[in-house]
């Protein structure tokens, strides 16, 4: 669960090799609706940033309950996930991860391109 302007500054931040090996997926509680209007807003306030990355939605909580990241309830019953960015190998080990309570709270794309760098 990640800010869709930060992954798309991150993706910016990726060499073209790193691109062909690294997926960036978003996973929300958002329905497709919102997200769809969420990338329109943020390609209107920030001309030229693309999301180049798979945006997933998961407004029933299925994935979000499956990694143990609900922190509550939110309006009309959308889950809220706690904030959290994993990289994870090839294997399809967790390498590195954040979570957070605090929503405002997110890795430096610094931090996130180190761990890639690591693996």
């Amino acid at each position: 669960m990640y800010c869709a302007e930060q992954l798309g500054e991150l993706s910016d931040l990726l060499t073209t090799v790193e691109k062909e090996n690294t997926a960036i997926i978003a996973v929300s509680s958002d329905d497709p609706e919102d997200l769809q209007a969420m990338v329109d807003h943020i390609a209107t306030e920030r001309e030229g940033l693309v999301i180049d990355y798979s945006l997933l939605s998961d407004p029933v909580g299925s994935v979000i309950n499956r990694y143990g990241l609900l922190s509550q309830i939110g309006p009309g019953g959308r889950p809220m996930p706690h904030p959290t960015t994993y990289v994870i190998d090839k294997s399809g080990r967790i390498q590195w991860h954040m979570t957070e309570v605090d929503y405002r709270v997110r890795p430096e794309n610094e931090d996130i391109l180190a761990a890639l760098t690591g693996l």
